[in-house]
């Protein structure tokens, strides 16, 4: 055959082009997607985000309690900045993925301030694009074949999916009951061979709010000493907190640094989600490697963005405190309102979500999916299930408390309407 003919003889005999020709004629041509991609369930939340986007288009006020999403605005010096340092040519270049040093200097500085912890900023912290992209990659650094992760239970989704995504084995454990959960992780280390590998925590927690004191910090590093796994603290609601309870750090624990790292978020004490800005801090070692990996998957944060980040942490404390004043407002609007209308409901000490245990009545008549489902529907309230976060919150409903005080109010009369149970008629 000819350099010049266009066909190509395959091993088979056949010519190409008839062979794209069968192709082409498959009824069923699939794509072989990864199998990490395979191992990753079917998003519960989405059948609800598509029903609530498509009453909103046809003119329905939907108010929105299933996502975390604030919808206050950043101080205004923080927006100021930003729009200072856009017009500044120089920060529309790539950035290093580590963030640059005045930010990761400003994280260390507000990490002592508030928690009493020394960190070296050039080795033990580093920018990430929010908590969420700076925690699966260090999943992805630390995990692999073989692995085992511990996971609190309920769980959020990235606790479970990014060990899994990283092809190691997961464990949940229930956390509601902090103790329990410490005596599990001893448990599981000396029956389970390999040892597991990470533990991660996540004070407050999400979805369930519950909180811890310092003293299972105390415990958790030396849990993590005896059987040589590591930590990873995620510390994302650690801005929201009430009635005088202050969370406290995994870092602020004498030995931390050597076990683990603790992921903060600048989304929700300084409202700044959509920016998609946090840090990772603690073990050098560890620290290290998720900036490895952060080197091979992206070029950084916006500069203008971690500019504006730096004014944020060193000048709108004030702005944090007001708004987790605000926070416990709405907490006890939703709180109050919910129990009038049967919710057994405990008022968590932190974090923006209410976790919501559904009345009796409703839980022996349908699940937590087909109740978010039925609140949407006939409520225009959108909540998020508590399956959705595992099988320990099948009893539970998440309400987050982003909107202000008057459409809580309005929220809670549309609940506890739809749900109302009208008394027995006696015969």
């Amino acid at each position: 055959m000819s350099n010049g003919d266009v066909s190509t003889v395959l091993r088979d005999g056949s010519d190409e082009r008839e062979q794209v020709d069968r192709l082409d004629q498959k009824d069923n041509f699939t794509i072989p997607v990864a199998e990490r991609v395979l191992r990753l369930p079917p998003y519960l939340f989405g059948k609800i985000n598509e029903i609530k986007y498509k009453k909103r288009r046809a003119g329905v006020d939907i108010i929105d309690l299933g996502m975390g999403n604030p919808t206050d605005p950043p101080d205004p010096q923080i927006v100021e900045k930003l729009c200072e340092a856009v017009q500044d040519p120089r920060n529309h270049r790539y950035s290093a993925s580590a963030g640059i040093l005045n930010l990761r200097r400003e994280v260390a500085v507000q990490y002592d301030r508030r928690h009493g912890v020394k960190l070296d900023p050039h080795t033990e912290v580093i920018a990430t694009i929010g908590s969420k992209e700076g925690f699966s990659h260090m999943c992805l650094a630390m995990l692999g074949p073989g692995d085992t992760c511990i996971v609190p239970a309920p769980s959020f989704p990235i606790h479970v999916y990014s060990p899994a995504l990283a092809s190691a084995n997961v464990l949940q454990i229930d956390v509601t009951k902090p103790d329990f959960f410490l005596s599990e992780i001893s448990h599981i280390c000396d029956t389970l061979y390999p040892k597991p590998k990470i533990v991660i925590v996540n004070f407050p927690h999400n979805p369930s709010s519950t909180t811890i004191e310092k003293d299972f910090y105390v415990d958790l590093v030396r849990l993590a000493k005896k059987y040589q796994f590591y930590v990873l603290s995620d510390f994302a609601y650690a801005d929201i907190f009430y009635d005088g309870y202050v969370p406290p750090s995994f870092l602020a624990v004498p030995g931390a640094k050597e076990v683990g790292v603790e992921f903060t978020t600048m989304s929700k004490g300084y409202n700044m989600a959509g920016w998609r800005i946090g840090y990772c801090v603690g073990n050098k070692e560890m620290v290290k490697a998720l900036a490895t990996i952060k080197g091979y998957y992206d070029y950084g944060i916006f500069q203008a963005i971690q500019i504006a980040s730096i004014i944020a942490l060193r000048h709108a404390e004030h702005a944090r405190l007001a708004m987790s004043a605000e926070y416990q407002m709405r907490r006890d609007v939703l709180v109050n309102g919910l129990r009038k209308g049967g919710w057994e409901i405990d008022p968590p000490r932190a974090g923006m979500f209410v976790w919501a245990k559904i009345p009796q009545y409703w839980r022996e008549k349908m699940g937590s999916i087909d109740l978010a489902m039925k609140l949407l529907e006939e409520a225009a309230v959108a909540a998020s299930p508590g399956r959705g976060f595992g099988p320990s919150g099948e009893d539970y409903l998440r309400l987050a408390i982003v909107e202000n005080e008057q459409r809580l109010k309005q929220a809670v009369r549309q609940i506890n309407r739809c749900l109302k149970v009208e008394p027995a008629v006696q015969t």
